[in-house]
C-alpha cells in the first residue's frame, strides 16, 4: 500500500467521522441547518477520499525489478540435459518457476513438465 493511499484513507476516516458527527449534532435541542449541511460535505468529501485512495495506482511495484535464480536439481547434467518427451536439446534458458517449482518447456514439442529431484541415496 501507498503512502498516498494509506494518507488518502486516514483523512477520509476523519472526514466521516467529522460529518457524522456534526450530522447527529444538527439535530439536537435545537435544529441547525448549517451543521447538517456541513455534515453532508464532510461525509462527501470522505467517500470522495476512499474513491479516489481505492483508484490510485501502486506505481512503486511496477517499477521492481525481479531477479529469479533457478538451481537445478542435485542429478542434473547440462551435458545431457534433454526433453523427457522427444530427446531434443535444452538449456538452462527452458527452464521457468511456475508456482515455486522448477518447470521445464521443450522449445520442439511444446511439451512442459516438471523437473523432479531422483533421491540421493
Amino acid at each position: 500500500m501507498t503512502a498516498g493511499r494509506i494518507i488518502a484513507y486516514i483523512a477520509a476516516g476523519l472526514f466521516l467521522i467529522f460529518g457524522f458527527l456534526f450530522i447527529l449534532a444538527a439535530f439536537g435541542e435545537q435544529f441547525n441547518s448549517g451543521w447538517l449541511i456541513t455534515g453532508f460535505i464532510l461525509v462527501a468529501i470522505g467517500f470522495g477520499l476512499v474513491f479516489l485512495g481505492g483508484r490510485l495506482k501502486q506505481t512503486a511495484q511496477a517499477d521492481q525489478e525481479v531477479t529469479l535464480n533457478i538451481d537445478l536439481p542435485a542429478n542434473v547434467e547440462l551435458d545431457s540435459f534433454k526433453c523427457e518427451n522427444c530427446g531434443g536439446a535444452l538449456s538452462t534458458d527452458n527452464v521457468e518457476m511456475v508456482a515455486g517449482a522448477p518447470v521445464v518447456k521443450c522449445p520442439y514439442c511444446g511439451t512442459s513438465y516438471q523437473l523432479t529431484e531422483d533421491p540421493k541415496w
